[in-house]
């Protein structure tokens, strides 16, 4: 049976509900699995949303959103989201034992020819691998915030990924029209551990009183061109998920750079975690 076709997309939080629409808008019979219902019907309803100002900005057609809509289903069983995926991506809380229980139970679940893909942002994927029969198999495919604008797909291969899930997932990856850059396995690849060392002496110089977080954005805006101030960002991403990703590297790597600092331990501390929180370094 030919299943390519079919992608799973497991957490319909922020990164797993805009990797369902991309893979939905981009033909693939998608299933969106999350255990709590409720928030995979805020998942639907914000995809919803995002079609239709896609459809208002002109970037798509009233055809194209409706047939991504229905190309879309979700579920809270696990094994009736992976028994015919040919794809399965997992887009969870970065927590390395959730990850190596849900890709234990999905390995038992799904096809044996089905690629198992996790987004982590700076988990150690040959750790993830190592917790399955088929390592051969796992491959990292990292999308960024949101997946529906932002093309960067950070493909990364662990230890024991073989050529054909590499050259799979590369083919998953065009067809998603992504821009897709190829990385080893180590400590927040690359992006994220580039992107966590900016972020973080952004930070700092809030903490110093150099400029505010306004204008520290504004400067990379504009003076570098970023589409998005690093304090901004990590509004976005989250604090307290920063703070976990700066603790993993600092542990892992070593280096001040990578030491969180102390306003962003205060800041997590209030439950100042940033958009989903509704302050950060900005109100939201």
């Amino acid at each position: 049976m030919d299943r390519a076709g079919n992608l799973t997309v497991l957490g319909a939080g922020a990164m797993g509900h805009g990797i369902a629409q991309v893979a939905a808008q981009s033909g693939y019979q998608t299933t969106l699995f999350d255990i709590d219902a409720g928030v995979l019907e805020g998942a639907v309803e914000q995809i919803a949303g995002n079609l239709a100002k896609a459809v208002a900005k002109g970037k798509i057609s009233d055809d194209d959103a409706e047939a991504a809509r229905g190309r879309l289903r979700t579920t809270i069983e696990l094994n009736e989201a992976v028994s015919e995926a040919g794809l399965v991506i997992e887009a969870v809380p970065e927590r390395m034992a959730l990850k190596k229980e849900l890709f234990a139970q999905v390995e038992a679940a799904a096809p044996k020819d089905a690629l198992l893909g996790s987004n982590t942002s700076s988990l150690s994927l040959t750790e993830i691998a190592a917790g399955v029969t088929d390592p051969s198999r796992v491959v990292g495919l990292h999308f960024f915030n949101p997946p529906y604008i932002l093309k960067l797909l950070e493909i990364v291969r662990a230890e024991q990924t073989s050529d054909q899930t590499l050259a799979r997932a590369r083919d998953y990856g065009e067809r998603m029209g992504r821009e897709m850059v190829v990385v080893s396995d180590s400590p927040g690849f690359a992006t994220s551990r580039l992107g966590l060392v900016l972020g973080l002496e952004a930070i700092r110089m809030v903490e110093q009183g150099v400029a505010s977080p306004e204008d520290i954005d504004r400067a990379m805006e504009l003076g570098y061109r970023h589409p998005m101030g690093p304090l901004r960002l990590t509004d976005l991403v989250g604090l307290d998920v920063r703070l976990s990703i700066a603790e993993y590297l600092h542990r892992e790597l070593g280096g001040e750079q990578f030491r969180p600092p102390p306003l962003l331990r205060r800041m997590v501390r209030a439950g100042k975690l940033g958009k989903k929180s509704g302050e950060g370094f900005y109100r939201w």
